[in-house]
């Protein structure tokens, strides 16, 4: 077999994402042609220390773009050659810079989810009201909202680790008119002979017709059918990453906002408000979902200056998301 697809077969025996997969599948290639076609059987150490040193004098590279780099070709040659490479750290470090992160005011929320349209406004509100990863909101499906514990179930995030949110009251009525609306969606696909949805883990093979369930439907599903690029399968999958962003970013040129926004940002306001809240860190951590309370840290950094009143996290959801969905409303 060829190399690269036995570096996708490998790939997805891991079960990484398909994001991931293209990710690499690219990196590989690259190093490839740089080496002038050689495969890379026939490189090591040396080889692989001249690409990453290339990355960063030549092509100035950030260092996580360098170390995305790294990870490809260790995947290939440990998991795919069954090779164990030497020390190859002699490279050129691409330099990680110390960058705090944009922080948004309430005001500033409130202004771009004016400018926001209803879905686009919905899941904004998640991202700052529940702190998630704008890949965790549009993975959510209706089955992860608890509205009898008001929580949120943040299934496989990062790391493939799953977590619990709170669910602000005031965007329920918003929820369940989503989820009504996804139930419109899914019977029009099922009149269709479609209605199927993308399920984890092998689950389409151990329970047949969750599949084709509204309970599994993505919360924030696509405007039309897509092909799976995996298996050709002509199914619904949630919105793309993009989607979102480009809204975010349109309505923060309306609202007259001159800060870098994007969709993570709502996630640092999100945990810096909480700490200027009173909120202690170890449950800030938590909400987000951090192994490392030192990533905790970086995200809540400019806050420890401003750190005034004492709030608990409840009130905080109910009288602040409260105010900027109504506000926006």
């Amino acid at each position: 077999m060829k190399l690269i697809p036995r570096v996708r077969r490998r790939i997805r025996e891991k079960q990484y994402s398909y994001s991931t997969e293209k990710t690499y599948v690219r990196w590989i290639v690259r190093f490839i042609r740089f080496q002038k076609m050689k495969h890379p059987e026939e490189m090591g150490e040396q080889e692989i220390s001249e690409f990453l040193s290339y990355l960063a004098n030549e092509r100035n590279v950030s260092s996580s773009t360098q170390n995305q780099a790294l990870n490809a070709l260790v995947f290939l040659y440990r998991e795919v050659l069954r090779r164990e490479i030497g020390d190859f750290g002699k490279f050129a470090r691409a330099q990680k810079p110390t960058l705090l992160p944009t922080l948004l005011g309430e005001e500033e929320v409130r202004q771009i989810l004016t400018h926001l349209p209803g879905t686009y406004k919905l899941m904004t509100c998640l991202l700052y009201g529940c702190g998630l990863r704008l890949k965790e909101c549009l993975r959510l499906r209706v089955k992860d909202i608890d509205f009898e514990r008001s929580q949120i179930w943040i299934r496989q995030g990062k790391g493939k680790k799953d977590r619990v949110v709170p669910l602000p009251k005031t965007v329920r009525t918003l929820l369940q008119k989503q989820i009504e609306k996804v139930s419109e969606i899914h019977t029009k696909d099922l009149e269709r002979s479609g209605g199927r949805v993308f399920l984890p883990n092998a689950l389409e093979t151990k329970y047949p017709n969750a599949a084709k369930s509204l309970a599994w439907q993505y919360l924030f599903p696509a405007h039309r059918i897509s092909q799976d690029p995996r298996t050709g399968l002509k199914r619904r999958h949630h919105l793309f990453d993009d989607v979102l962003s480009k809204h975010i970013k349109r309505a923060t040129e309306k609202a007259g906002i001159r800060k870098k926004i994007s969709a993570h940002t709502f996630r640092h306001s999100f945990a810096t408000r909480l700490l200027e809240c009173g909120q202690d860190i170890r449950t800030v951590q938590k909400l987000l979902g951090h192994s490392d309370l030192k990533t905790t840290m970086l995200y809540c950094l400019p806050s420890y200056r401003r750190i005034s009143e004492k709030v608990s996290y409840s009130a905080y959801i109910f009288v602040s998301v409260f105010y900027l969905v109504s506000a926006s409303a």
